[in-house]
């Protein structure tokens, strides 16, 4: 696999973007944003268990999750779903419940390359510099990559992801 994270997070700005492409179809990779179980495999760091309290992965809808490292301490998360069209866009807000307030709005784009490839986009905007720059300094390159990675896996050839995405 040689498809790495790029993240660019430009001094003294809020937002952070980054790209990754999957050697996968884009409605695998959509479908495994949008199915909780499938998200629960791919989601976070390597080695944190992931428990979804709410997954409304449609326009108007909601989530909250907790993630649980291995020495058991617990990280919850929050947000809503603005708008979701299928295997193309999604945007949401993002909440840390450890630094309340740094809501960040998150935009996301899929991108079919074709030949059952595609690429995902994000920027995610936070409310201050300080807010965006906590957040890259708490490892978040880290658990997004380690994640990509899981995702990468899950929605390989032949794999449930892929069959239950319709493709």
């Amino acid at each position: 696999m040689t498809n790495e994270l790029t993240i660019d997070a430009p001094e003294g700005v809020p937002w952070i973007d980054f790209t990754r492409e999957f050697d996968a179809p884009v409605a695998a990779v959509f479908n495994a944003h949008r199915d909780p179980d499938l998200v629960r495999q791919w989601l976070g760091p390597n080695g944190y268990e992931m428990d979804i309290g709410q997954w409304d992965f449609v326009s108007g809808g909601g989530y909250r999750y907790t993630h649980r490292n291995p020495e058991g301490m617990e990280f919850g998360f929050h947000g809503l779903f603005h708008t979701i069209r299928d295997d193309e866009f999604a945007i949401q807000t993002f909440e840390f419940e450890g630094a309340p307030d740094e809501v960040a709005i998150e935009f996301m784009w899929f991108e079919d390359l074709g030949d059952g490839r595609c690429r995902l986009r994000g920027r995610s905007i936070g409310r201050t510099v300080e807010g965006r720059d906590a957040m890259v300094a708490s490892g978040m390159e880290h658990g997004m990559r380690e994640g990509y990675e899981r995702l990468e896996a899950l929605v390989g050839a032949g794999s449930a992801a892929r069959a239950g995405s319709g493709s």
